[in-house]
């Protein structure tokens, strides 16, 4: 709920130029990109402001590219007891 809160009050207060929290991505996007990627893997209800900020990023090639990538690793997921 408060990082929902904080994403909000910044895309309401700056974020009319573009669909990131100031507008234009910014250093703020990539050091929330890790928290998208949370709301994506364990989804869960989020408001619709939060909804577009995260396919907003989710969208973006690099973070495409980051996903491909990962999906190439071959290490297995950890077992429960790891």
């Amino acid at each position: 709920a408060r990082i929902e809160a904080i994403w909000r009050q910044c895309r309401e207060e700056y974020g009319h130029g573009g669909p990131f929290l100031f507008g234009h991505f910014t250093a703020a996007d990539a050091m929330y990109a890790p928290v998208v990627t949370r709301f994506d893997t364990y989804g869960g209800e989020l408001a619709p402001v939060t909804r577009a900020y995260v396919d907003a990023v989710l969208a973006l090639p690099a973070m495409r590219h980051w996903y491909a990538e990962a999906a190439k690793e071959p290490w297995p997921e950890p077992g429960p007891d790891e």
